[in-house]
């Protein structure tokens, strides 16, 4: 599959937006206006004028829907859910070449809020995944402890963990001392 640079600055926008959101460990890590505007800033998010309390409610509004995109059991629930999205941010492609990037597809209007440029985009990103059958690439961390979302782009689909070097590190560090105790016993 490919996967072009806007698709992938988009993926990587929707998985730290889903995984800002509060949970029994962690707190909401998009509380604020000034976390709201650090975020767009890490991911670049261009055509965005000041942010408001109305704009962080509405992220925050989106951010549930997304959640439920990779949680979705099926294509064609995650296809409803992305349809609802990306249409109720109105959607309007065109064509762009701004800051330095070749031609490239945006998917919302101009002047648009923050929560519809992110629905938009995020949203077709995707959608792009559900078209080429590869909805289950849309993942949770098999953690027990966590269930921080991630995008499995690994060449045989075979990334379990949201980082290796942390959830999966783990798991394993803990396997081979359960092992090495029963071996001892």
């Amino acid at each position: 599959m490919l996967i072009t640079h806007d698709t992938r600055c988009a993926l990587d926008a929707v998985v730290d937006l889903v995984n800002s959101a509060p949970d029994e460990e962690t707190t909401d890590t998009l509380a604020d206006v000034a976390s709201l505007t650090d975020f767009v800033r890490k991911h670049e998010i261009s055509d965005v004028g000041v942010l408001s309390e109305h704009d962080l409610a509405a992220v925050h509004k989106i951010r549930g829907r997304f959640a439920g995109i990779f949680a979705a059991d099926d294509p064609r629930t995650a296809a409803a859910l992305i349809n609802e999205l990306v249409a109720a941010a109105g959607t309007t492609p065109r064509l762009t070449d701004h800051d330095g990037y070749d031609w490239h597809v945006h998917y919302f209007a101009p002047g648009a809020s923050v929560a519809d440029h992110l629905a938009a985009d995020c949203g077709m990103a995707l959608a792009f995944f559900v078209v080429a059958g590869e909805q289950e690439r849309l993942r949770r961390c098999e953690a027990p402890d966590c269930r921080r979302a991630f995008v499995d782009l690994s060449r045989n689909r075979s990334r379990r963990y949201c980082d290796s070097r942390t959830c999966g590190n783990r798991l394993h560090v803990a396997a081979y001392r359960a092992r090495r105790k029963e071996a001892a016993s």
